[in-house]
C-alpha cells in the first residue's frame, strides 16, 4: 500500500474515532447537565481537558509566534462558543436532531461557496431534512433548534481554526493552548458551580473522563486527521456526524428513532456527502 493511501486511511480512521468520542462524551455528560447545568458542564469539560493536555504536552509557548497565537486564539474562542451552543442544544433537544442540525453550519459554508444550481438542490434536500426532523413528536424546540444552529456556526468557524493550527504547531501542543483559552472564556462559568462537586466524587470523575474523551481523544483525533487530509475531505467524512449521534443517542440514552429520524438523517447526510464531494474534487482538479 502506497503511503498516500495509508495516510488516507489513518487519516478516515481518526476522523471516525472522534466522532464515536464526541458523541459517546456528549451522551455520558448530560445526566451532569441535571445538577450544574449545561453551561456549566462544557466550562469544566474544557478546564479539566486543558489541564490534562497541558500535563501531557508541556507546550513550549512562550517561544510562539504571534501567528500560532492568533490560531490558538481563534481555535479556543470558536470552540468555546461551539460547545456552549451544543450543550444548550442536547440539553432541550434529542442528540442526534441537534448533530444534524449543527452539521447545517459547515454544509451551508460549503454549499453557498458555489452558487450552482446543483449545490442549490443540495441546499433544499437538506432543508427538506430538518423539516422531517422537526416532525410534530420528535422532541425538538424552536430554543433547542437555535442553540444548535448557534453550534453549526461555531462547528464552521472551528473546522477553519482547527486546520489553522494544526499547520502550525507540532504535535497536540497547540490544542492544549487552545483549549486553555476556551478554559478561560468560560471560566466564570465553572468557578460559579464548583461547589457542588464537593462530597460528590463521582461527579468529578465524569467530568473528568468526558473532558478526556472528547477534548483529549476526540478533538485530538480530528486534528490528526487534519494533518493527513484536506479540510474538505474531512468534511465529507464528518457528514456522517449525525448518524453517529443517532446511533449514540439510541445505544446509550435511549433517544427513538423514528422514521422520520431516518428520513431527516439521510437527507441531511446525503447533502452533506454531496457537496462537499465537490469541494474535494475542486481542490483535486485546482491542484492538478
Amino acid at each position: 500500500m502506497e503511503e498516500s493511501q495509508r495516510r488516507a486511511l489513518g487519516g478516515a480512521g481518526f476522523v471516525l474515532g472522534g466522532a464515536i468520542m464526541v458523541q459517546w462524551s456528549a451522551a455520558l455528560v448530560k445526566p451532569v447537565f441535571a445538577v450544574i447545568g449545561p453551561s456549566a458542564s462544557a466550562g469544566w469539560r474544557f478546564l479539566l481537558g486543558a489541564v490534562v493536555l497541558m500535563a501531557l504536552t508541556r507546550p513550549r509557548f512562550w517561544t510562539w509566534t504571534r501567528q500560532q497565537w492568533v490560531a490558538a486564539l481563534a481555535l479556543g474562542v470558536s470552540t468555546a462558543f461551539m460547545s456552549l451552543c451544543f450543550y444548550q442544544a442536547i440539553a432541550r433537544i434529542p442528540l442526534g436532531g441537534a448533530v444534524a442540525i449543527e452539521y447545517l453550519g459547515p454544509f451551508l459554508v460549503a454549499a453557498l461557496a458555489r452558487r450552482t444550481a446543483r449545490h442549490f438542490a443540495f441546499v433544499v434536500l437538506a432543508g427538506l431534512g430538518v423539516l422531517a426532523l422537526v416532525h410534530p413528536g420528535g422532541g425538538l424546540t424552536l430554543t433547542g433548534i437555535l442553540f444548535a444552529a448557534g453550534s453549526g456556526a461555531g462547528w464552521a468557524a472551528y473546522a477553519f481554526a482547527s486546520h489553522r493550527v494544526g499547520g502550525v504547531t507540532l504535535g497536540f501542543e497547540g490544542l492544549a493552548v487552545s483549549m486553555s483559552i476556551a478554559a478561560f472564556v468560560t471560566l466564570p462559568m465553572s468557578l460559579s458551580s464548583a461547589h457542588f462537586f464537593v462530597g460528590r466524587p463521582y461527579l468529578f470523575g465524569r467530568m473528568l473522563l468526558v473532558a478526556i474523551m472528547w477534548t483529549a481523544l476526540g478533538l485530538g483525533a480530528e486534528l490528526q486527521a487534519l494533518r493527513r487530509l484536506k479540510p474538505s475531505i474531512v468534511s465529507v467524512l464528518l457528514a456522517l456526524d449525525p448518524a453517529v449521534a443517532f446511533g449514540v443517542g439510541w445505544l446509550l440514552l435511549g433517544q427513538a428513532i423514528t422514521t422520520w429520524d431516518l428520513v431527516g438523517l439521510v437527507c441531511v447526510v446525503s447533502a452533506g456527502v454531496a457537496v462537499t464531494y465537490d469541494a474535494a474534487r475542486g481542490e483535486l482538479k485546482s491542484a492538478q
